[in-house]
């Protein structure tokens, strides 16, 4: 079973970054990254104004937090895909690899 170390390898081969957004404060991913070791991906804070990232995209929730929710957007701007799922569930990274491997 690839580790997440291999699955952010294989992102860099297909020329993807992976980036984090949360409509967390930064003082709260900070907490969150250093409880669980730590993170080699970007984590953008969507906290103020609190949560126009996530409301742009459509996944900001009335109660005031985003929905889990994975886009891939190509080298113009454009989204070409969305995942949203429920929170509690980790998505399938080899769906998105499908999905960038056809944007090539």
């Amino acid at each position: 079973m690839p580790s997440y170390e291999d699955d952010l390898a294989r992102f860099e081969e297909h020329n993807a970054q992976v980036l984090g957004i949360s409509v967390d404060s930064l003082a709260s991913h900070e907490a969150w990254q250093k409880s669980i070791g730590g993170i080699t991906y970007p984590l953008c804070s969507d906290f103020y104004p609190h949560g126009s990232v996530a409301e742009n995209f459509g996944v900001l929730r009335s109660e005031g937090f985003n929905e889990r929710a994975l886009f891939v957007i190509d080298a113009q701007g454009v989204v070409r895909f969305i995942d949203v799922h429920p929170i509690d569930k980790q998505p399938d990274n080899e769906e998105i690899f499908d999905v960038l491997r056809q944007l090539r």
